[in-house]
This record gives C-alpha cells, structure tokens and sequence, in this order.
C-alpha cells in the first residue's frame, strides 16, 4: 500500500509563511498526480494544487503568485510551500497521491493563520 506522511503545518500570523512535506513510501513518480488539499471547518475539501509525474503543475485561483509546489527526488518527499498566509488559508491540508485507479491520502496537517 501507499503511505503518505503529512508534517509542517502549525500556527503563524498573517503573511507569514511556512512549507509542509509529504514524505511518500513508494516514487512520487509512479503515480499518476501528487497534490494538496485543505479543508477548512464548515466547508468543502477542496484543491489546492497538483503535480504531475512529468513536472506540470496546477493552482487554486485563491493561492497563485503565493503558494508553490515542489519535489524531491531523493528523499521521495513533495512540498507546499506557503507565503503571504492569510487566515482563510486555515485549514487541514491533506497530501494525496492520485493513480489511474485510487487516490492515497496522508493524515492531514493542521495550518492555522492567525489575524
């Protein structure tokens, strides 16, 4: 199976930053999508941004020019790192690994983003 580790999430003040992992147990570049979500309390998980196994990425409208995804191939690990917070970025953020198939998702991070 797929075991995705979310870790970096934590409290900071608006527009601060901060980058999370997701440590993945098998190549990043065996799946399909790799990508992060958030879910903030009361509303719908939703995208936050995707990278395919050939380097193209996608961005929510609401984080582009601020976010940025990134990999590492040696340590099997993608990254969200996360400028100009602002507190409607609060949220879980989750990691998912996204095969023809199934989507693997981590245990979530907690990112709270104080006014």
């Amino acid at each position: 199976q797929v075991q995705l580790v979310e870790s970096g999430g934590g409290l900071v003040q608006t527009g601060g930053s901060l980058r999370l992992s997701c440590a993945a147990s098998i190549s990043i570049f065996s799946v399909n999508t790799m990508g992060w979500y958030r879910q903030a309390p009361g509303k719908q998980r939703e995208l936050v941004t995707t990278i395919t196994s050939g380097g193209m990425t996608k961005y929510a409208d609401s984080v582009k020019g601020r976010f940025t995804i990134s990999r590492d191939k040696a340590k099997n690990t993608v990254y969200l790192q996360m400028s100009s917070l602002k507190p409607e970025d609060t949220a879980v953020y989750y990691c998912q690994a996204q095969t023809q198939f199934y989507a693997y998702w981590g245990q979530g991070t907690q990112v709270t983003v104080s006014s």
